[in-house]
């Protein structure tokens, strides 16, 4: 291929040259000008210090570059126009330790057939910005040569060794061949942009840290879509994203973050390892996580120490807003210590536990509709402030401390890391729905129960009760609703300082239950969603002393959301037991069928 090399070179841009050959770090004033640069959002041709236009020939106009055959080598800070279609070839930053970067991807198709396109081999900060109205295509091979056999970098289509910001309004299309997509060695900054990401491994990868304020991403991976994995630096390995649109597609994880992870807003539509499909197409394959036909049995294969998470942190997880839409066939959101949901919506469909944290977990806002999942919600300690949580899970639905339980066994990623000897679940406030095929709440300690309102449609089966606990179930205030089996029955705990009544009847899926006082005014009209054998209700409208009727069937015109009415009136029902409550536990009926709660049971 002709090379043409035209320069447009000023006595001062010699001396300039001359200057910035001969040392690498800019004096003060160029320092300020390098700042400029890299955080301008340059979206026309004519911004740039030099063009490099790509054809038949590579047209150079301007300083700072330098060209071998079809390689182009940046050689200092400034801002740099990239436009045309190069073939075969590649774009080298190799600048000074101090200077700042800014290429302009201006339309420019550029593809490599034995390395990186796009190599930031040396410079302070590198800025690539999109320039409005343009489409840029990177695209490398599937092998790369190396020349030296001991080395594997670069290893993404746009790879760099500092830190690299992206920027701009354009559009950007990058197809990986070989490994990753877009990676730092240092920090990856991120602000606006549309951008595609084809990548036989990872999509997008900071490894130091990544920030993402605003954009569109579109990222196919085979391996993680977004990551950052420093592994030696507690400080580091930190994913922040402020807002944004994410359309992600992994084998591996959607986010995953080695230290913190903290979401302040954004649309993210993630699904990982071919979705909860994968881990949940039969109900013997729950809680044994592969594809499904293939259940994996030792840990020793490859396919089991892959990581299908949505959203993951080795540490710290925040969400404080945002709309997710999760199908995973890991956990959907995880991390190895606590999370934090401040705010935000929430579906999601999971093939092992829907949120999980080996520490803690904190819900004190957002809406969260898990509407499948093998545990639903899953930690050492978990605390539920506020919000709106739906869940719907094959076994726990809200399981503190592991239990008995089959998850995460047979080697699957995310084994448990906590102990199965303790364990708490507080709910202060929020409403919380739980739909569970296993124990409704299971605690390997306590659960303490002060506000808000629960309901829970648990077991049909005798191996699982809707209420599971070690030590007490104390409840203070709020609305608890639990219905399910009688054969593992546990109450609230008689240390209560709310009232509880058990209804004990056989009832049929959708059938009302109806609490009148001594006046007849309706407190409570619930039906299960299946059938059930036993019905515990506390609420602070059990007065001690107090007569109240249970009825069965009938009709009520108040508005049903899920199971529990509210508002009109109920009718035509059959009274199955007038009670008087004498202390914390009444019954209409035999509780000591069952396990038994702790504590005495008051009688009609």
């Amino acid at each position: 291929m002709k090379k043409q090399l035209t320069f447009f070179i000023s006595a001062l841009s010699i001396y300039s040259t001359l200057i910035g050959c001969s040392k690498q770090q800019p004096n003060t004033s160029d320092e300020a000008i390098q700042e400029n640069i890299v955080e301008s959002t340059n979206q026309d041709h004519s911004a740039a210090d030099t063009t490099i236009e790509f054809g038949s020939s590579i047209t150079v106009n301007g300083t700072g570059v330098t060209v071998d055959e079809n390689i182009v080598t940046i050689t200092q800070g400034g801002t740099y126009s990239l436009s045309g279609t190069l073939d075969d070839g590649q774009v080298i930053v190799n600048a000074g330790d101090l200077d700042q970067v800014e290429i302009l991807l201006n339309g420019v198709h550029l593809t490599s057939s034995t390395s990186a396109p796009i190599y930031v081999m040396n410079a302070d900060k590198t800025t690539l910005t999109l320039v409005e109205g343009t489409e840029s295509v990177i695209t490398d091979a599937e092998s790369y040569v190396y020349e030296d056999a001991t080395v594997d970098e670069p290893n993404a289509a746009i790879f760099s060794k500092d830190d690299l910001k992206i920027n701009g309004t354009g559009s950007l299309i990058v197809n990986a061949n070989y490994n990753n997509g877009i990676a730092s060695k240092d920090d990856l900054d991120i602000k606006n942009g549309d951008i595609t990401i084809n990548a036989v491994n990872n999509g997008l990868k900071g490894k130091d840290s990544i920030e993402i304020d605003n954009g569109t991403f579109v990222i196919n991976s085979g391996g993680d879509a977004i990551k950052s994995d420093n592994t030696t630096d507690t400080t580091k390995g930190w994913i922040t994203i402020n807002n944004g649109t994410f359309n992600l597609t992994a084998t591996g994880d959607g986010i995953q973050a080695e230290t913190d992870l903290l979401i302040n807003g954004g649309t993210f539509t993630i699904e990982t390892g071919g979705g909860s499909e994968n881990s949940s197409s039969k109900s013997s394959s729950w809680g044994v996580w592969g594809i499904p036909g293939h259940a994996q049995t030792s840990s020793s294969s490859s396919e089991e120490t892959t990581s299908a998470k949505a959203l993951k942190a080795g540490v710290n997880l925040t969400v404080e807003d945002g709309s997710f839409n999760i199908d995973s066939s890991d956990d959907s959101i995880h991390t190895n210590d606590s999370i934090v949901i401040n705010g935000g919506s929430f579906t999601i469909a999971s093939g092992d536990d829907g949120i999980h944290a080996d520490t803690t977990l904190d819900i004190n806002g957002g809406t969260i509709d898990i509407i499948k999942s093998y545990e639903g919600l899953e930690s050492t300690t978990i605390t539920i402030n506020d919000g709106t949580i739906h869940l719907i899970a094959s076994d726990d639905g809200i399981n503190a401390a592991g239990g008995n339980d089959g998850s995460a066994m047979n080697g699957r990623p995310g084994q448990n890391n906590f102990s199965s000897t303790s364990g708490m679940i507080y709910f202060n406030g929020g409403y919380v729905y739980v739909n569970a095929s296993g124990d409704g709440l299971d605690a390997n300690g306590s659960i303490e129960m002060s506000g808000g309102t629960v309901i829970v449609d648990g077991p049909t089966d005798g191996g699982n009760g809707a209420l599971d606990y070690d030590a007490t179930f104390n409840i203070s205030g709020g609305l608890l609703i639990a219905s399910g089996s009688n054969a593992m029955l546990q109450t609230p705990s008689s240390s209560s300082s709310q009232n509880t009544i058990v209804v004990s009847s056989n009832t049929s899926s959708h059938t009302l239950v109806n609490i009148q006082d001594s006046t007849g005014t309706d407190l409570i009209t619930y039906a299960p969603s299946k059938s059930s054998q036993v019905i515990m209700i506390s609420s602070p409208e059990f007065k001690t002393g107090e007569t109240y009727t249970i009825s069965t069937g009938g009709t009520s015109t108040g508005t049903e959301i899920d199971g529990l009415y509210k508002g009109g009136s109920y009718s035509g029902g059959s009274n199955v037991a007038t009670l008087t409550i004498s202390s914390s536990i009444t019954s209409n009926g035999n509780l000591n069928n069952g396990m038994g709660g702790p504590g005495g049971m008051g009688r009609p």
